[in-house]
C-alpha cells in the first residue's frame, strides 16, 4: 500500500490502515456503500483532464451505466465518459491533504473506464496517516444519476448539503474506533447532470491514537470535491 519503508515499530500498528485502505477503495467504487460503526458527526458546509461532454446521442457505448442516451426531456446527456481522476485534484491540494503522498496518485483498475474511474492517494508521515479517493461515475441519464444520488445519500443519514457544488452535493463525516485507534472519515457525493463524483478523505494518528478534527476532514473532502467537479465540468470554478 505504501512504497516507502516504515519503521519496524509501526508494523503492527498499521494493520488497521490496511483494513481502512480496502474500505476506502470499496466505498469509492460504490459511493456510500458501507456504513460507519460510530455514526455521522457532521454534514456539509456552505483542474485537471475533463470528462467528455456529449453533443448528441449517437456513438453510444453499449455498457450498463454508460451515458448512452438522452434524458426524459429528450436532451443529450451532458457526459459520455469520466475524466482522468488522478489529474482532477491539483498537486497543491494533494500535498496539503495527504502529506508525503506521491502526487501522481494511483488509479484503481476499472472494468470500463468510460463509466467509472477512481484515483487514490495515501501516505504515512511520521505517525499521521491520510487517505484520499476521488471517483467519477457516468450514468445513462440525469434521472438515473439522480436516483442513485438520492439512494446513496439516504443510506448515510446525519450529513448535510454542500451549497454551490454541482446540481446537488452531500457531505458526511464519521468516526470509527478499532482497538482504541480512532479514524475519522469524510465523504462527499456530488451529482452533476448524469455524472456522480465521490470523494473519501480520512486520517488517523498512530501515536496519540486520536483522529483528525471533524472540521479538518470535512473541509478537506469538500475542497477535493470542488476541484474534481470543476475537472468534470471542464475546469469551471466551483467556488473557494
Amino acid at each position: 500500500m505504501r512504497d516507502l519503508p516504515l519503521p519496524l515499530a509501526l508494523t503492527a500498528r498499521l494493520t488497521p490502515v490496511v483494513v481502512l485502505a480496502c474500505a476506502g477503495w470499496a466505498l469509492t467504487s460504490g459511493p456510500f456503500a458501507a456504513s460507519s460503526a460510530d455514526g455521522p458527526e457532521a454534514g456539509g458546509q456552505g483542474a485537471g483532464t475533463t470528462g467528455t461532454r456529449s453533443g448528441s446521442a449517437s456513438g453510444s457505448p453499449a455498457v450498463p451505466g454508460a451515458s448512452s442516451g438522452t434524458s426524459a426531456t429528450g436532451q443529450p446527456n451532458a457526459y459520455t465518459s469520466a475524466p482522468a481522476p488522478c489529474t482532477a485534484v491539483s498537486t497543491k491540494t494533494v500535498t496539503a491533504l495527504v502529506p508525503g503522498a506521491k502526487t501522481a496518485g494511483k488509479e484503481i483498475a476499472s472494468t470500463d473506464e468510460s463509466v467509472r474511474r477512481t484515483c487514490s492517494w495515501n501516505a504515512l508521515k511520521g505517525y499521521d496517516y491520510r487517505w484520499l479517493d476521488v471517483s467519477f461515475e457516468v450514468m445513462r441519464t440525469d434521472e438515473a444519476a439522480t436516483a442513485a444520488y438520492q439512494q446513496r445519500t439516504a443510506a448515510k443519514s446525519g450529513g448535510g448539503a454542500v451549497p454551490g457544488l454541482g446540481d446537488a452535493a452531500y457531505s458526511v463525516v464519521n468516526l470509527t474506533t478499532e482497538k482504541k485507534q480512532q479514524t475519522r472519515e469524510g465523504v462527499v457525493l456530488v451529482r452533476a447532470a448524469n455524472a456522480l463524483v465521490a470523494v473519501t478523505y480520512n486520517g488517523s494518528d498512530f501515536e496519540t491514537k486520536k483522529a483528525p478534527a471533524t472540521d479538518e476532514i470535512n473541509k478537506g473532502a469538500i475542497k477535493a470535491a470542488r476541484e474534481a467537479v470543476a475537472a468534470l465540468l471542464g475546469g469551471r470554478s466551483q467556488g473557494n
